[in-house]
């Protein structure tokens, strides 16, 4: 056995206390300002990617409509932890109840399972695009795009919500001070009064199948799409096709690098890293994608790129006219309140 049966009966505290990141009190302040203007950052950026491919007609493909969804759940991650951070770290609120917590760990869960399945499918449709473009739009049809997107959330929930069940049904007896900056599994897991290791070997399994079946495939699509495109004989679109992959490569080492080095250093334990350490890396992981996804793999695609510029032309140039004619408007009543 791994430990005693749970104690239902135990009541569960009311609230926990977010400690932050220990042993960093000092710079809690810093933290502050950068994580909010790391989260602004991302959340003007993603706004603009979801309006943009929104609105034009001509962003219409499947790679631009998994972007779209890819942006909105990078808000959805960065919302569900970063505006809590923030006030724990300047103001030193830092008191969560207990049924935000687990929302909040569920959040964080599924938007990270989500976004892993919505790399692997963004990694499929530049396989299709590059190594069977003939049969592009037979492949990739809306249905198919819909369906890819329903089966990743499906995959998110069944997978993640028994994961804060167990953690939410454990009974706390104990201290209520969670030495985190937000409610993370296995940091809420250690308050129990039973062993958290079946939660805590859920999270690890279920994150290895999850990240190393996705990662596989992905290694697979790119290796394929290598191949094409060195068996192209055109110079310009071999650079084309590479600068376009290695947008999407960057994108998918900056999640699942930081993603399980941070999984496995909580799993292992201070023996491998500093407890400082482990919950800054936990928090950059969770905001850092979501402020560099727009801009490495938004701003970086040409269409996108182009249709933000024009955007932002269109809007200044209107401004100023507008301006220019409420000038022209208050000067012309002017000289009509003259005497003449």
């Amino acid at each position: 056995m791994l430990g005693l049966p749970y104690n239902h009966t135990t009541e569960a505290p009311a609230t926990f206390i977010l400690v932050g990141i220990p042993g960093l009190q000092s710079s809690h302040l810093w933290l502050a300002v950068s994580l909010s203007i790391m989260y602004t950052t991302a959340l003007l950026a993603n706004t603009l990617i979801v309006t943009i491919i929104w609105m034009d007609s001509t962003l219409q493909e499947p790679m631009y409509c998994f972007l779209c969804v890819l942006a909105a759940v990078d808000m959805v991650m960065a919302s569900s932890v970063v505006p809590n951070m923030v006030s724990i770290f300047s103001s030193g609120d830092n008191t969560i109840s207990f049924n935000a917590c687990f929302t909040q760990m569920y959040l964080v869960h599924a938007a990270t399972a989500v976004e892993s399945g919505l790399l692997l499918a963004m990694a499929f449709d530049r396989y299709v695009a590059i190594c069977k473009p003939l049969h592009y739009k037979r492949i990739l049809t809306h249905r198919v795009m819909l369906e890819m997107t329903v089966i990743i959330t499906i995959r998110a929930t069944v997978f993640m919500t028994p994961l804060s069940w167990m953690v939410s049904h454990l009974p706390f007896c104990g201290s209520n001070v969670v030495l985190h900056s937000y409610c993370e599994h296995i940091a809420v897991a250690k308050l129990a009064c039973a062993d958290p290791r079946p939660s805590s070997l859920y999270s690890l399994i279920v994150s290895s199948i999850i990240v190393g079946s996705d990662v596989a495939f992905i290694a697979a699509s790119y290796i394929l799409i290598l191949q094409a495109v060195f068996s192209l004989s055109s110079k310009n679109a071999q650079l084309k096709a590479l600068s376009t992959c290695g947008s999407h490569v960057g994108v998918m080492a900056l999640y699942y690098l930081p993603g399980m080095a941070s999984i496995y250093v909580a799993w292992l334990g201070e023996d491998v890293a500093p407890l400082c350490t482990q919950v800054l890396l936990a928090d950059l992981y969770l905001i850092i994608p979501p402020s560099l996804n727009p801009i490495i793999y938004g701003l970086r695609t040409k269409q996108i790129r182009k249709r933000t510029w024009g955007l932002l032309i269109h809007y200044l140039f209107n401004h100023s006219n507008l301006g220019s004619g409420i000038q022209a408007l208050e000067q012309t009543r002017q000289l009509q309140r003259r005497p003449s």
